[in-house]
């Protein structure tokens, strides 16, 4: 856990989780970011099964009889005075993401290494935005695969 914010909102672009797409030939799930000043490009990050119905349920805001590892993350931080102020997806390398959660406590940010489905899951949550760096928004996969998308969708 790093005590400093490398990244400043600045140089960041804020998106949205837009949806969860199934992808049942490789029983993966496709997280669907989209640009929050409403621009049409989209940002695909692909995760694990588990993880991307850990992302919908947020997004859905549903609950389940006993809290997920998600839910109780969020409750450790509530009880412990820790805020998340928010989730940046800092890097990509060999098609996998980097992120950063960002969280604060009396006054002091940390940063925290953070798969982006953990941080995409604990920022829905929590309410908190998430960013991606204009070099990694540059970088991305997935720039012209609506076509495709599109049929996983129906």
């Amino acid at each position: 856990m790093e005590e400093h914010a490398p990244h400043t909102t600045e140089a960041l672009i804020q998106l949205t989780v837009n949806r969860v797409v199934e992808d049942s030939a490789t029983d993966t799930r496709i997280v669907v970011l989209t640009r929050a000043d409403g621009a049409s490009d989209l940002f695909m990050v692909w995760v694990g099964a588990s993880e991307g119905e850990s992302i919908r349920r947020a997004l859905d805001t549903s609950t389940t009889p006993r809290p997920m590892s998600h839910d109780l993350i969020k409750s450790f931080g509530e009880h412990l005075g820790v805020k998340m102020e928010r989730a940046v997806l800092t890097d990509v390398k060999s098609s996998t993401y980097y992120a950063t959660v960002f969280l604060e406590n009396k006054g002091v940010v940390r940063t925290i290494d953070s798969r982006p489905s953990d941080a995409f899951a604990l920022a829905l949550r929590c309410q908190a935005p998430i960013y991606v760096t204009q070099d990694v928004w540059n970088r991305r996969t997935g720039q012209n695969l609506d076509a495709w998308l599109s049929k996983l969708e129906t």
